[in-house]
């Protein structure tokens, strides 16, 4: 007996999984809202329209409470862009430094593809973390870093190329 073999995801996928369309971890009324933006593109840099990223993250204080949701959905549009309102989270232990978890879904892929992205105003903790150190190329340990200034964070996904987000394996 062999096991069943991978198959590519999408663009199918859409149809099962638009009703888990939220983009809002918070509501919008959220006075420390954060809007994290960014494209998908794949390694020619064209905008990849069918794509789904979600994120996992803890809440404010680096905890996962019952009524702490914590989860975002986001499809791309016909630009690749994706949108999140969310809030930065806190630190879940003193080693991390404050993160969102990131899985992109998208045609051709056989498995999600797993990443994170950690805020630019977080220097100390970042070059201390343990993930982010362990990446040794400084110009890959970038791409794990958003751009901008809170509230408005940008966050490119790349999925191959010069540019390729740093994904893991887990």
């Amino acid at each position: 007996m062999s096991t069943t073999p991978s198959q590519t995801i999408g663009p199918f996928f859409r149809i099962g999984a638009a009703w888990m369309d939220t983009p809002h971890v918070v509501p919008a009324d959220s006075a420390d809202a954060i809007i994290l933006t960014g494209h998908v593109l794949d390694g020619a840099g064209v905008p990849v329209s069918d794509a789904m990223v979600e994120i996992w993250q803890a809440d404010r204080q680096g905890g996962f409470p019952p009524d702490w949701q914590g989860f975002g959905r986001c499809f791309t549009d016909d630009e690749g862009r994706f949108a999140f309102l969310t809030v930065k989270p806190g630190r879940v232990d003193a080693r991390q430094s404050p993160h969102i978890d990131v899985s992109v879904f998208a045609r051709g892929l056989l498995q999600r593809l797993v990443t994170r992205v950690y805020f630019p105003d977080e220097e100390d903790a970042n070059s201390a973390d343990p993930v982010l150190t362990s990446i040794e190329q400084p110009a890959a340990r970038a791409t794990l870093v958003a751009v901008g200034t809170p509230p408005d964070l940008r966050f490119d996904i790349h999925l191959q190329g010069d540019n390729e987000t740093v994904f893991f394996v887990y």
